[in-house]
Protein backbone atom coordinates (compact mmCIF):
# COMPACT_ATOMS: atom_id res chain seq x y z
CA UNK A 1 0.00 0.00 0.00
CA UNK A 2 1.89 3.44 -0.91
CA UNK A 3 0.29 7.03 0.42
CA UNK A 4 0.60 9.83 -2.21
CA UNK A 5 2.32 12.88 -0.31
CA UNK A 6 0.43 15.52 1.45
CA UNK A 7 -0.49 19.17 0.30
CA UNK A 8 -1.91 21.51 2.11
CA UNK A 9 -3.10 24.52 0.48
CA UNK A 10 -4.18 25.79 4.09
CA UNK A 11 -2.66 29.00 6.15
CA UNK A 12 -1.22 26.51 8.65
CA UNK A 13 1.34 25.13 5.66
CA UNK A 14 3.04 28.79 6.02
CA UNK A 15 4.71 27.81 9.93
CA UNK A 16 8.05 26.28 7.94
CA UNK A 17 8.17 29.68 6.30
CA UNK A 18 8.75 31.89 9.09
CA UNK A 19 12.10 33.99 9.91
CA UNK A 20 12.77 33.09 5.89
CA UNK A 21 13.08 35.32 3.20
CA UNK A 22 10.19 35.37 0.62
CA UNK A 23 8.91 36.77 -2.57
CA UNK A 24 5.29 37.44 -2.67
CA UNK A 25 3.55 38.90 -5.59
CA UNK A 26 0.56 40.57 -5.54
CA UNK A 27 -2.65 40.60 -7.30
CA UNK A 28 -1.96 44.21 -8.85
CA UNK A 29 1.59 42.96 -10.10
CA UNK A 30 3.89 44.07 -7.49
CA UNK A 31 6.48 41.98 -6.18
CA UNK A 32 7.47 42.34 -2.56
CA UNK A 33 10.44 41.13 -0.70
CA UNK A 34 10.91 40.21 2.78
CA UNK A 35 11.27 38.33 6.25
CA UNK A 36 8.47 36.49 6.83
CA UNK A 37 7.59 37.19 10.67
CA UNK A 38 3.67 36.86 10.92
CA UNK A 39 0.43 35.24 9.59
CA UNK A 40 -3.07 34.06 10.64
CA UNK A 41 -5.55 31.83 9.48
CA UNK A 42 -6.51 34.16 6.29
CA UNK A 43 -3.23 34.34 5.08
CA UNK A 44 -2.67 37.35 5.75
CA UNK A 45 1.18 38.17 6.35
CA UNK A 46 3.48 40.33 8.14
CA UNK A 47 6.78 41.15 6.19
CA UNK A 48 9.97 42.67 7.84
CA UNK A 49 12.90 44.35 6.33
CA UNK A 50 10.78 44.29 3.08
CA UNK A 51 11.62 45.93 -0.55
CA UNK A 52 9.20 46.36 -3.82
CA UNK A 53 11.31 45.04 -6.70
CA UNK A 54 10.30 46.48 -10.21
CA UNK A 55 12.05 44.54 -12.95
CA UNK A 56 12.49 45.73 -16.43
CA UNK A 57 13.93 43.81 -19.00
CA UNK A 58 17.38 42.15 -17.27
CA UNK A 59 17.71 45.09 -14.48
CA UNK A 60 15.57 45.75 -11.57
CA UNK A 61 15.19 48.35 -8.39
CA UNK A 62 14.64 48.45 -4.95
CA UNK A 63 12.46 50.58 -2.97
CA UNK A 64 12.76 49.99 0.78
CA UNK A 65 9.40 49.13 2.53
CA UNK A 66 10.80 48.15 6.01
CA UNK A 67 7.75 46.64 7.88
CA UNK A 68 4.81 45.46 5.41
CA UNK A 69 1.42 43.84 5.74
CA UNK A 70 -0.15 42.13 3.24
CA UNK A 71 -4.00 41.37 3.03
CA UNK A 72 -4.04 36.92 2.53
CA UNK A 73 -6.58 37.98 -0.73
CA UNK A 74 -4.22 39.94 -2.63
CA UNK A 75 -1.42 37.00 -2.62
CA UNK A 76 -1.17 35.82 -5.96
CA UNK A 77 2.22 33.56 -5.42
CA UNK A 78 4.51 32.95 -2.32
CA UNK A 79 7.64 31.67 -2.86
CA UNK A 80 10.80 31.16 -0.76
CA UNK A 81 14.13 32.33 -2.18
CA UNK A 82 17.13 30.60 -2.41
CA UNK A 83 19.76 33.46 -1.91
CA UNK A 84 22.49 31.18 -3.32
CA UNK A 85 20.59 30.99 -6.89
CA UNK A 86 19.39 34.55 -6.46
CA UNK A 87 23.15 35.81 -6.32
CA UNK A 88 23.63 34.12 -9.51
CA UNK A 89 20.92 35.59 -11.74
CA UNK A 90 22.40 37.29 -14.70
CA UNK A 91 19.94 40.57 -13.73
CA UNK A 92 21.76 43.84 -12.92
CA UNK A 93 20.49 46.25 -10.31
CA UNK A 94 19.90 49.58 -11.07
CA UNK A 95 19.17 52.58 -9.02
CA UNK A 96 15.36 53.46 -8.54
CA UNK A 97 15.50 56.99 -10.51
CA UNK A 98 16.58 54.83 -13.89
CA UNK A 99 14.43 52.04 -13.58
CA UNK A 100 11.06 53.95 -12.80
CA UNK A 101 12.29 56.22 -16.06
CA UNK A 102 12.71 52.51 -18.31
CA UNK A 103 9.10 51.50 -16.76
CA UNK A 104 7.55 54.64 -17.59
CA UNK A 105 9.49 54.60 -21.30
CA UNK A 106 7.97 50.84 -21.49
CA UNK A 107 4.52 51.65 -20.64
CA UNK A 108 4.57 54.81 -23.23
CA UNK A 109 5.74 51.97 -26.54
CA UNK A 110 3.08 49.66 -25.17
CA UNK A 111 0.78 52.67 -25.21
CA UNK A 112 1.75 53.51 -28.91
CA UNK A 113 1.71 50.00 -30.52
CA UNK A 114 -1.85 49.53 -28.89
CA UNK A 115 -2.92 53.54 -30.47
CA UNK A 116 -1.49 51.84 -33.59
CA UNK A 117 -3.11 48.01 -33.84
CA UNK A 118 -6.76 50.20 -32.80
CA UNK A 119 -6.08 52.48 -35.97
CA UNK A 120 -5.14 49.47 -38.15
CA UNK A 121 -7.79 47.14 -37.17
CA UNK A 122 -10.14 50.30 -37.34
CA UNK A 123 -9.35 50.78 -40.84
CA UNK A 124 -10.23 46.77 -41.57
CA UNK A 125 -13.33 47.61 -40.27
CA UNK A 126 -13.30 46.54 -36.44
CA UNK A 127 -14.11 48.62 -33.98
Amino acid sequence: MSFAPQFFTTAESLVGSLDRKLLVVLRDGRKIIGVLRSYDQFANLVLQDSLERIYVGDAYGDIERGVFIIRGENVVLLGEIDEDIEDALPLRQLPIQDILEMQREEAEEKARRDKLRLQLLHKQGFS
